[in-house]
């Protein structure tokens, strides 16, 4: 007969009596039952059949049902097992444990009459509730974060050297303990930079104005306008087209795609005097659209097919393109300025140019197979991919009218940047009209510039360093640190060859401290070359190398040069590995252009 109890249905089987009366028949029924209040509630029934039948009040009788909530069946594996107890599962009212025992095993009970008293007890008793999960951590990664703390504590505790105003000091301990958490990254770089412009404003070591200046340099600006471009270039599938091109002469090994795009970013490279824009405006784009077509996407374990190798590729490569041509970066000018006050000798374009043409050919084509070999892509061959691609530009069919409209205002961009000079309009400038034809079409919008947060913490990150490197310079930190391995170098008494290659050295690793080219030539430039002629080292010869090297020494860091910010804003390549490629191929590139062109320069008479 059923029992219904707090809801729930059990049905006890007839049992046969023996010699007419029902003796101790107990049952143990515990319940532990889970309610929305989390609740346990627990019974005990202990039964003895009398005759006449009794039940509790909240109990009552009902015919059987074909399939009720639970059964409990008398039979022969019950009475072999009662000891045990039943673990059943309610859906509607939760879980229950059933024990039963038997006094009166193996008697015949009569089934005529009987009587079953039921004594309940039930006991609410709280449930043990799960305490609720700590949601992560989501601020500073705390290890990287004391590191960085400790570095610039340490610095600063530190009495500063003898002609080293206090400011300055207290601005290169802030600098190096933020190099240190942008190297570490106990928070995204836009956020540590953040931070360390705030310690210099909290310790009154750079103004507010000071802190912030370099938010109106026009090359932070014209990296995140380089992202804006790229946003739109892939949108409106102009970037796959283009993609599909190269892949479709080059496109049937990696290595066969990586050169096409270096020795066409090379040729470009007198031509458009921005190493920012070129990386950024051009390649950047169509880097990221090769990368895509191919199957290697960020943040998905796929960097590695193609992506991690081709970005730091046309990085490193930007950097050698750069020091091969007096017009393909904005600083080379500068240099050749700087070295007419230091020695009245004018390095002309085709002096330049012939003096870097022999080693920059070697480097152009050592980086890349070297890199290939180090540092390779995942996929090497695809025989099938320039079908492929020829197979994916049928698909596309003409070009859609935005498409034609980014191509046209990429043109355009480019055309301004070549002849810029001509017409007084700056690259930045370019950047921002050709950005505002985009915006006014409908090719890119607002929301969509919002929404590249790569853009936006590059251009923090990469401001506030120029800012604290610019203010070291004019705290004359680095005319100090300059002056101290003048007297150094000159009072070792070494050949002019041994000389000039620690003062190589110590010019191209100082870079380190340097956000920018710029910034670096106009402050250390002029004092090395004159210590070099000083100890003997040909003038011009000294001139045409420090100019060199001002352009490879970018390759160290990711904020040495205008292409570092860009390149590694992709987020191919994790820091770590950026930096230690990067100290790599700067010996690489150290031997390649003194070692082959010391041999090349002294065929042409430059020593």
């Amino acid at each position: 007969m059923p029992l219904d109890y707090l809801g729930i249905s059990v049905v006890v089987p007839p049992i046969t009596p023996t010699n007419g009366s029902f003796e101790d028949e107990s049952i143990a029924l515990s319940i532990s039952q889970t309610t929305p209040s989390q609740r346990m509630a627990s019974l005990a029934l202990s039964s003895s059949f009398r005759p006449g039948f009794r039940s509790l009040p909240s109990c009552r009788t009902r015919p059987a049902k074909p399939s009720p909530p639970f059964s409990l069946k008398s039979n022969g594996q019950n009475r072999r097992n009662d000891s045990k107890p039943l673990s059943l599962t309610n859906p509607f009212a939760g879980s229950f444990a059933f024990q039963s025992t038997n006094k009166s095993r193996g008697r015949n009970l009569p089934h005529a009459k009987g009587s079953l008293v039921v004594k309940a007890s039930a006991a609410a008793t709280p449930s043990v509730v799960p305490a609720n999960p700590q949601p992560p951590w989501q601020g500073a990664a705390l290890k990287p974060l004391i590191a960085s703390i400790a570095t610039g504590v340490l610095l600063w505790l530190i009495p500063q050297p003898s002609g080293v105003s206090r400011n300055a000091w207290q601005l290169l301990a802030i600098f190096l303990a933020t190099i240190v958490g942008i190297i570490t990254q106990p928070l995204p770089l836009g956020a540590v930079a953040l931070l360390g412009l705030g310690a210099c404003v909290l310790t009154k070591t750079l103004t507010f104005a000071a802190a912030f200046s370099a938010f109106g340099d026009p090359i932070p600006w014209l990296i995140a306008l380089a992202f804006f471009f790229a946003r739109g270039f892939i949108k409106t599938g102009l970037g796959n087209r283009i993609a599909y091109q190269f892949v479709s002469l080059f496109g049937s090994s990696s290595l066969g795609l990586g050169y096409s795009l270096v020795f066409s970013e090379a040729l470009l490279s007198p031509a458009i005097p921005s190493v920012s824009a070129r990386a950024g405006g051009i390649f950047l784009p169509l880097v990221k659209s090769l990368c895509v077509a191919c199957g290697s996407n960020v943040g998905d374990g796929t960097e590695h097919k193609l992506g991690s190798w081709l970005m730091l590729t046309c990085f490193q490569t930007s950097v050698i393109s750069s020091s091969m041509f007096l017009t393909a970066m904005a600083a080379n000018p500068l240099s050749a300025n700087l070295a007419y006050s230091a020695i009245n000798q004018t390095i002309g374009w085709m002096d330049w140019a012939k003096a870097a043409i022999v080693p920059g050919l070697v480097s152009l084509i050592v980086v890349p197979l070297l890199l290939y070999v180090i540092y390779p892509p995942t996929v090497k061959s695809s025989p099938d991919a320039p079908k492929l691609a020829r197979e994916k530009l049928e698909k596309m069919g003409p070009m859609s009218k935005n498409e034609i409209i980014m191509a046209g205002t990429l043109l355009l961009t480019v055309g301004l940047w070549v002849f810029g000079g001509l017409l007084n309009v700056d690259a930045v400038t370019a950047a921002i009209l050709g950005l505002s034809i985009l915006l006014i079409s409908g090719v890119v919008t607002w929301k969509e510039c919002l929404a590249e947060s790569v853009a936006w913490d590059t251009l923090t990150w990469f401001a506030a360093l120029i800012a604290m490197a610019g203010y070291l310079n004019k705290y004359g930190l680095i005319s100090w640190f300059s002056q101290t391995v003048v007297k150094f170098v000159g009072g070792l008494g070494l050949s002019w060859q041994l000389s000039f290659g620690i003062l190589v050295l110590l010019y191209f690793y100082s870079h380190y401290f340097f956000a920018s080219g710029a910034a670096h030539i106009g402050a250390m430039f002029t004092a090395f070359l004159s210590v070099a002629s000083a100890l003997g080292t040909p003038p011009y010869l000294g001139a045409m190398v420090l100019a060199f090297l001002s352009n490879l020494m970018g390759g160290l860091t990711h904020y040495g040069i205008g292409s570092a910010p860009v390149f590694y804003g992709a987020n191919y390549v994790p820091l770590a590995q950026w930096w230690g490629y990067g100290f790599l191929i700067s010996i690489v590139n150290l031997i390649i252009w003194l070692g082959v062109g010391g041999l090349w320069w002294k065929a042409i008479g430059l020593w």
